[in-house]
């Protein structure tokens, strides 16, 4: 198992001359924010739907899903996952900003699915200390889109819990697959 402070540095991990990815970022939001408009909306997504996705980088929720800005509120985390603090997210959206959807994206070649909780030991080893959090690593997507599911229908902290649907997003085609949630 190799984790994050043992991933040999390759050419890609050389600075160059233009600075940092920050630094790239922190200009591009410059160029941003010369054109931006307060697009006078607040907080309240206007689909009244919360999205819990993968944060893999392959997934443009938005592109994916026809949304548009102010759409939505989007909890991503590693695997998609629905863990204790995406019910934490998810009920301030329910609770104080108004959503009463939930759709849960899981996709095809998850890493999540090549690691195990083996991982935590590892860090452990590493580090000195174990994390108190669980990988949620998975090897099945399908069942862990079930899974998820079953933790937000389930949840005491949850009060719409009647529109909540999962799917897993095939990273090849673009298309979403609905997970049946017997």
């Amino acid at each position: 198992m190799t984790t994050s402070a043992s991933v040999p540095a390759g050419p890609e991990d050389a600075i160059d001359r233009r600075g940092t990815v920050t630094d790239r970022l922190a200009e591009a939001n410059q160029q941003y924010a010369a054109a931006f408009t307060d697009p006078g909306m607040d907080a309240r997504p206007v689909l009244r739907v919360a999205v819990v996705a993968c944060m893999d980088a392959r997934l443009d929720l938005h592109a994916a899903l026809g949304l548009e800005l102010g759409d939505c509120h989007t909890i991503r985390n590693a695997g998609g996952v629905v863990t204790d603090d995406v019910i934490r997210s998810l009920t301030i959206s329910q609770r104080a900003l108004g959503t009463r959807s939930i759709v849960l994206i899981h996709h095809t070649n998850c890493g999540m699915q090549s690691i195990t909780e083996e991982f935590r030991h590892d860090l452990e080893m590493e580090v000195g200390q174990r994390p108190a959090w669980a990988v949620e690593a998975f090897r099945d997507v399908d069942q862990d889109v079930r899974q998820s599911m079953q933790r937000v229908r389930t949840s005491p902290f949850l009060v719409h819990t009647d529109d909540v649907r999962g799917f897993v997003f095939d990273v090849r085609t673009g298309l979403l697959r609905e997970i049946d949630p017997a």
